[in-house]
């Protein structure tokens, strides 16, 4: 028997467990990881090598400070793309802006054998890039875009009677 066997509670637990792995966050499998490690490895390496400098002046130790955390803060920002579903939406978060959408909003989801990420049709006409959804990822990105579509096909259409 399970920990949850006997309690009454296991159908009320696996309710909620279903809606968690289905409104997972979409982020890149391999990107994310490799972002945030160069970010770390960026500022870290460049204040250290600033710092452990015996010929650098205060200038030049600054630069390379500033320098490494920009880059930093680039990498981290990179790490940072993903795609957050919930029963009301999807937010995507890109490297640049992020974007609130109801579901009803979307109207087609194309991944393309040459896309480098998910590419959402807008019912105002707008195409956003969902870049936490990613070619890279292989296998991975295509299921992350089949479950993708299929919070879009569940929950898009079931909104649209309410708009009328």
């Amino acid at each position: 028997m399970g920990a949850g066997a006997g309690t009454g509670r296991g159908a009320e637990d696996s309710a909620p467990r279903h809606d968690r792995d289905r409104f997972r966050t979409f982020r890149g499998r391999f990107g994310t990881p490799t972002a945030y490690g160069l970010a770390i490895l960026a500022g870290g390496g460049c204040t250290f090598v600033a710092l452990a400098s015996s010929t650098a002046d205060t200038a030049n130790r600054v630069a390379m400070i500033v320098f490494g955390l920009v880059g930093a803060v680039i990498a981290w920002r990179f790490g940072a793309v993903r795609a957050v579903p919930d029963p009301g939406g999807l937010t995507v978060i890109n490297y640049a802006a992020s974007r609130r959408l109801v579901w009803a909003e979307i109207v087609t989801v194309r991944f393309g054998p040459n896309d480098p990420w998910v590419h959402l049709d807008l019912a105002d006409g707008d195409v956003l890039a969902v870049m936490g959804i990613q070619r890279a990822d292989g296998e991975h990105g295509m299921a992350e875009a089949r479950r993708l579509v299929a919070l879009i096909a569940e929950l898009g259409e079931a909104a649209e009677p309410d708009r009328t």
